[in-house]
């Protein structure tokens, strides 16, 4: 009888064995999610000129003091957008979710609102995106939250609590 247990106990930590998702895909994923917020941002930019019309004409192209900090609120507003979407995805944004990849605990249990709006926010600090690179992918705001992103379909998913 001891036996069964112990095989019963290797198979049963085996079968869900979690695989982390490629460079590849994690690359998708910020493409796609990438699209998605300028999507977002150049949709609220309509309506915010549509609400205050004479906001049309503060703008100056030619202002390239204000450059840098249009990148760096860009990020910022980046890093929110995701964090909100990520957290209320229980570890997925539209990328993760066309791709068939989720973000979780190191451990294998689901990630919280906040463990995916903090995921979000380290996403705006700048060169984020450079600390993907390599194989396998472990960028910062993986890092830094002790979360993984895997790939759902190899790796025979099951959410711990």
């Amino acid at each position: 009888m001891e036996n069964q247990l112990n095989e019963n106990d290797f198979l049963s930590e085996n079968i869900f064995e979690n695989v982390q998702a490629s460079t590849g895909k994690r690359f998708g994923n910020y493409l796609i999610d990438l699209v998605i917020v300028y999507i977002i941002v150049i949709g609220l930019g309509i309506v915010y000129l549509l609400i205050n019309p004479a906001a049309i004409d503060e703008i100056d192209d030619n202002d390239a003091g204000n450059n840098l900090l249009d990148r760096l609120l860009f990020l910022l507003v980046y890093g929110i957008i995701l964090g909100i979407v990520e957290g209320i995805g229980k570890g997925k944004t539209i990328g993760k979710l066309i791709t068939g990849t989720r973000a979780m605990n190191e451990d294998g249990s689901k990630i919280t609102f906040s463990t995916g709006f903090i995921r979000g926010l380290c996403r705006a600090v700048p060169f984020n995106a450079f600390s993907a690179l390599g194989t396998p992918s472990y960028p910062w705001h993986d890092k830094w939250t002790n979360t993984i992103v895997i790939d759902e379909k190899l790796s025979n998913f099951k959410e711990r609590s």
